[in-house]
C-alpha cells in the first residue's frame, strides 16, 4: 500500500526478526546499528542510497534521520510499494522526522511483546464483549489456573524470555542498561540516568492508577513538568500505555486524569524487585498487575490486527470506576477487571453510569452522536464463562 513500511517498538520484541522471515532473496539487509555504515549514512546519505539500493530493509533508521529525505525522492520517483522496510526502536526520536518527510508515504506498525495468542499458538483477534465470540474461543484456548496466570505476568512478554532458558533477572538487568544508555543517555531532557531509572520504578509502582505528575515528581526529586516530559518518553518509546479517561455532556462529574498501564508486566516486575511469581501473587500490588496484564493482552488484540485501541476507562469525583471501556461503531462496552474467581453481580455496580442519553464531547469529535450500551464483561479468575445477567458475562483471564 505504501512505499515505506516502518515498524516500531521497544527494543528487543523482534521487530527486525519479524520483517527478516518475510524478506524476499532480492531484498538487501543493513543495519545503522555498525558504526561504519552509520557514519556513511549521516555523512554522505546520497551515496549509502547507492549502495544499498531497494528493495531494501533498514536496521534502526533512528540513528541515521538524514537518509529519509532521499528515501522520499526515492519513493517520489518510483512509486513503488515495499521498497523501504525500517525498523525503529527510539521513537520520541524518530516519529517527528518521519512524518515531516515521508508524510503519505509510510505506513507504521507498531509492535509490542508477545502476546497470549502468539505465546500459547491460538488466533488473535481484537477483544470484544460479544458473548458468542468468547463462547466459540472457549474450544480454541486452554484453561489456564491463577499460578499459570501469575507466572505469565511474572515472566513478561519479550520473545527472548520465551523462546529459550534464559535468566530472567539478567534478561531485564541488561534491557534496561540498554534502554537507559542507547535511547535515553543522549536526549536532552534526562540529564540524570540513574534519577530517570527511579522515575521508571516509581511508574512501575503506579501501573493501573490515574496519573498525576506532582504524585511522580515528588517521588523522585523532579518537577512536575520534567516528571510529565519523562512520562511522555515511557509512552513514545511504548514502556507504557496512557489511557484517557471518558467523558460526555451528561456526566460531569469524571475527572480528567489519564490512567497508566506498563505494558510488559516482567519489566515492572524487575524494577519493582518481585522475585517470583508467587510473591508477586500474594504482594499487595498483585491486583494492579493483574489488571495491566488484561489491559494490555486487550490493548495489543488490536495493534496486532493494524487498529487503533478504541479503549478508555471511567472514573468520576465519587469514585464510581469502570476500568476499560470499548468504543466502536457508536457504542461503549464497559469491561471490570477483577482479580477474584467469584466477584458477584456488585462487579457491575458501576455500569449503570452510563446510559444511551450520553453524547460525548469527543471521540474523534463526533460531537452530539447519541451513543449506545452493549454488553458488558468482568474479567476476573472465574474457571469458565458464565452470564452474570442478561447483557453482561463473567470472562475468565485465560480466554481474552
Amino acid at each position: 500500500m505504501f512505499p515505506v513500511l516502518l515498524v516500531t517498538g521497544p527494543r528487543q520484541v523482534g521487530k527486525t526478526t519479524l520483517l527478516q522471515k518475510l524478506m524476499s532473496p532480492e531484498r538487501k539487509y543493513v543495519t545503522l546499528d555498525d558504526p561504519d555504515i552509520r557514519y556513511l549514512a549521516k555523512n554522505d546519505p546520497a551515496l549509502f542510497m547507492q549502495r544499498y539500493t531497494p528493495p531494501v530493509l533498514i536496521d534502526e533508521i533512528q540513528y541515521a534521520t538524514e537518509l529519509l529525505p532521499y528515501i522520499k525522492m526515492s519513493a517520489d520517483r518510483y512509486g513503488r510499494k515495499g521498497d523501504f522496510w525500517l525498523t525503529g526502536s527510539q521513537v520520541f526520536r524518530l516519529m517527528k522526522n518521519v512524518s515531516e518527510s515521508l508524510a503519505g508515504r509510510v505506513g507504521v506498525v507498531n509492535l509490542l511483546g508477545l502476546s497470549d495468542a502468539e505465546i500459547y499458538g491460538y488466533e488473535s483477534v481484537p477483544y470484544t464483549t460479544d458473548a458468542e465470540r468468547l463462547m466459540r474461543r472457549t474450544a480454541e484456548v486452554k484453561e489456564r489456573g491463577l499460578n499459570e496466570i501469575y507466572a505469565r505476568i511474572f515472566k513478561g512478554s519479550m520473545p527472548a524470555l520465551h523462546a529459550a532458558e534464559i535468566d530472567w533477572e539478567s534478561y531485564y538487568r541488561s534491557y534496561v542498561e540498554t534502554y537507559l544508555q542507547r535511547d535515553i543517555r543522549d536526549l536532552s531532557q534526562v540529564a540524570d540516568e540513574m534519577q530517570f531509572y527511579n522515575f521508571m520504578t516509581v511508574a512501575a509502582a503506579h501501573t493501573s492508577k490515574p496519573v498525576v505528575y506532582e504524585e511522580l515528581a515528588a517521588a523522585v526529586g523532579v518537577s512536575a513538568p520534567t516528571a510529565k516530559k519523562w512520562l511522555s518518553l515511557l509512552v513514545s518509546s511504548h514502556i507504557i500505555a496512557l489511557v484517557r479517561p471518558y467523558s460526555n455532556n451528561v456526566l460531569k462529574r469524571v475527572v480528567k486524569m489519564q490512567l497508566m498501564h506498563f505494558l510488559d508486566t516482567g519489566l515492572a516486575a524487575y524494577l519493582l524487585k518481585w522475585g517470583n511469581p508467587e510473591a508477586l501473587e500474594r504482594g499487595i500490588m498483585s491486583g494492579a498487575f493483574f489488571e495491566s496484564y488484561v489491559f494490555s493482552e486487550i490493548y495489543k488484540s488490536y495493534l496486532n490486527a493494524g487498529k487503533e485501541p478504541p479503549l478508555y476507562y471511567y472514573r468520576d469525583k465519587d469514585k464510581k470506576e469502570i476500568d476499560i471501556l470499548l468504543y466502536q461503531n457508536g457504542t461503549i462496552f464497559p469491561i471490570e477487571i477483577k482479580k477474584s474467581a467469584s466477584p458477584g453481580k456488585s462487579a457491575i455496580k458501576n455500569f449503570s453510569v452510563l446510559t444511551p442519553l450520553d453524547t460525548p464531547e469527543r471521540f474523534g469529535g463526533m460531537a452530539e452522536l447519541k451513543v449506545e450500551i452493549g454488553p458488558g464483561n468482568v474479567i476476573c479468575m472465574a474457571k469458565d464463562l458464565l452470564p452474570i445477567d442478561a447483557k453482561n458475562w463473567y470472562v475468565p483471564a485465560w480466554l481474552i
